[in-house]
């Protein structure tokens, strides 16, 4: 709820610091005085437009403060507004957003009057609160639609075009098939070819190149004729026994190489069928190499990732599948549960409908008819419409005219549900009413107070009596400027506050034993009225858990 609440230099306010409690609170004061503009330093605490004319004259800034605490959390809003430049929003004590201010506004408190932050007037929460009158069980709904938003999600996330995947899965088992079929053994077999190929292909030059350096190595050959007359020359001559010695080795090493280059010459063959597999070999290599990669190695592993692949977009077939399958059948179930949820909001709504009109019969306006529109295919385009007057058409309630008419609907609706946020602000609920009616308005706003801290600003004393606290806002003129203040009222001062509110007069004894009759009156009326109340909250409370209920 909001415990604190301080303004400076709003509008005619030029300090205002307010301690607020549990239960119901009424703001009051003369006309002018600046008490509708404590509702709407709380609208700009909940994200309400900010207008550099709102600021004081002679202040350069307006500031609202509030302190919110819910059960053990507490939350500090402070919003500032410039004559000049955009306004500022801190929350806990850090600059924050207009949104995030919204967003925490509407989980905090309602404004029912002239003011945009309703949450009943939003459709979703319209929709929630037919659903708590009549007890709609929309669990298994939305557990459809959560599993059908994974669902679709991992869809999605699989990514691809049906025919695209087809392409690609025909393109790589063909690129596999392909390198499959080839079999390399290593990154080195193309070098390996190469070299057998050459001497396949170079067989009889090979021959014959042996042959002739045979002839001249050989005993017989001119290279080694030449080394035999060396020797014979220089063989006993001391000198060059050194070279004697080194020329006989020479002479060995020519016998061994020509032995050698026979025996190699004789293993060389011809070999035509050979030379044409080795070629085409190489060609299919070179054609992998061209088309997966620079070496064979490269190749190999183009095909690992291709192998890769093929089992990710076959797995990819096999999930989709299956994700197709159960989105079809989820399909089904929630064409099947909207159906319940359908006809379930369909039965509420008239129920709901007739509910708050009977609170309405109490709140001056005995002529308002309220219906409950149902559509879509679960009900989910709920509109609640009013028409205040007899003879009218029904109007959504965020079209109602009157502020004051609109806070009573509201304060009719909040009757007949015990959900909303913890703090109920109500401006002008009590405009154009006045009697009988008004104690009713003052005892319902005092029954809700059992729920829910609620704020009203009221010129009406029947509806002020009915309150726990009372809060007078009064203005003064300082220096030609009308300045205003707040003040938390004792229980004498609020007598005197109410016998102005009655007669205008704070100093008429008839005024003040009328006051005191109002607030007597009203605190026997709350003891007598409130544990009904909380009944009739509580059977509603119980038929919003009751599965299937209506």
């Amino acid at each position: 709820m909001l415990t604190e609440l301080l303004v400076r230099d709003l509008g005619v306010i030029d300090e205002l610091s307010l301690v607020l409690g549990e239960g119901m609170t009424v703001v009051t004061g003369e006309t002018g005085a600046g008490k509708t503009l404590v509702v709407g330093a709380i609208d700009l605490l909940t994200g309400g437009r900010a207008d550099a004319s709102l600021v004081r004259p002679g202040a350069s800034e307006a500031e609202i403060q509030g302190r919110f605490v819910t059960d053990d959390e507490e939350l500090i809003v402070r919003r500032v507004i410039p004559r000049d430049g955009r306004s500022r929003v801190y929350i806990n004590g850090h600059l924050a957003t207009v949104s995030a201010l919204t967003d925490h506004g509407v989980d905090l408190i309602d404004l029912h009057g002239q003011h945009a932050h309703q949450s009943l007037l939003k459709p979703a929460v319209q929709r929630a609160a037919l659903d708590q009158f009549g007890g709609v069980e929309t669990g298994p709904l939305s557990t459809l639609l959560d599993e059908l938003r994974t669902v679709d999600a991992d869809l999605a996330e699989l990514g691809g075009d049906e025919r695209a995947r087809a392409r690609e899965i025909d393109l790589l088992r063909h690129q596999l098939a392909e390198i499959d079929e080839a079999g390399i053994e290593d990154g080195d077999e193309g070098a390996r070819l190469d070299e057998e190929e050459s001497l396949l292909a170079d067989a009889s030059a090979h021959r014959e190149a042996s042959a002739t350096a045979v002839a001249a190595l050989d005993g017989d050959g001119p290279a080694a004729g030449a080394v035999a007359q060396a020797l014979q020359v220089l063989d006993g001559r001391t000198p060059f026994s050194d070279l004697v010695s080194r020329l006989r080795g020479v002479e060995a090493e020519l016998a061994d190489i020509a032995a050698d280059a026979r025996s190699r010459a004789e293993q060389i063959d011809d070999d035509p069928e050979r030379l044409d597999l080795l070629r085409s070999r190489r060609a299919m290599l070179r054609e992998l190499r061209r088309k997966y990669g620079e070496t064979l190695d490269e190749v190999v592993a183009f095909g690992a990732e291709s192998s890769e692949r093929l089992a990710e977009l076959s797995s990819f077939e096999e999930r989709a599948t299956a994700l197709d399958e159960r989105r079809a059948a989820l399909l089904a179930e929630l064409t099947r549960v909207r159906a319940e949820v359908l006809a379930a909001r369909t039965k509420a709504a008239p129920e709901f409908a007739a509910a708050v009109e009977s609170n309405l019969e109490g709140l001056a306006m005995s002529g308002a008819r309220l219906d409950v529109t149902v559509g879509g295919e679960a009900g989910d385009d709920i509109a609640i419409r009013l028409a205040a007057n007899a003879g009218h058409e029904p109007q959504p309630l965020s079209r109602v005219a009157s502020g004051g008419e609109l806070a009573r609907t509201m304060l009719a609706l909040r009757l007949v549900l015990t959900s909303g946020p913890p703090t109920l602000v109500f401006d002008e609920v009590d405009a154009g009413i006045g009697g009988e009616v008004a104690h009713t308005v003052g005892a319902n706003l005092a029954a809700l107070a059992a729920e829910h801290q609620v704020l009203v600003v009221t010129h009406l004393a029947q509806v002020a009596a009915c309150a726990d606290h009372h809060v007078a806002v009064s203005k003064r003129d300082v220096d030609g400027v009308t300045v205003s203040a707040a003040h938390l009222l004792d229980s004498e001062a609020r007598v005197v506050e109410l016998s102005r509110m009655l007669s205008g007069s704070p100093d008429s004894s008839a005024a003040r034993e009328h006051a005191e009759e109002l607030i007597d009156s009203a605190r026997r009326q709350a003891v007598a009225r409130r544990p009904s109340l909380k009944s009739r909250a509580k059977h509603v409370t119980k038929r919003a858990v009751t599965p299937g209920g209506g």
